[in-house]
């Protein structure tokens, strides 16, 4: 995908900012079986054509608004996922800023998901 200058260097200053893991390190997560949020902040009509197995969406446009209802510790682990990594990045960055402590986006996001043949529903 071809992206504005404006919306990169958006992203690579909220990337300063956060935590990012690989597509690797989400499945040995979830293979291990550990306890954190995977959550899809794509739009509705990429969420329904397709996700990772076991997410919850909450798309980036109510993504603020909705995330205390959703999930009140703000201590909880929280993964968020886009298309790419880059929309997950920016939702991570807002996220940390309302307070949540242990937020990281999937850098790769689904796109990277589904080259490496993860789990999808």
């Amino acid at each position: 995908m071809d992206h504005s200058p404006a919306f990169l260097a958006l992203v690579n200053d909220a990337k300063s900012r956060i935590r990012e893991l690989t597509v690797d390190d989400v499945r040995k997560k979830l293979d291990a079986g550990e306890d954190f949020e995977l959550i899809d902040v794509r739009e509705d009509n990429e969420w329904a054509a397709g996700h990772i197995r076991g997410a919850r969406h909450l798309g980036r446009g109510i993504l603020e608004r909705d995330i205390e209802q959703a999930i009140p510790d703000k201590s909880r682990t929280l993964v968020l996922y886009c298309g790419g990594g880059f929309r997950s990045a920016l939702s991570a960055d807002s996220l940390r800023i309302m307070g949540y402590r242990n937020v990281y986006s999937m850098d790769g996001g689904w796109r990277g998901w589904k080259a490496a043949n993860g789990p999808t529903e």
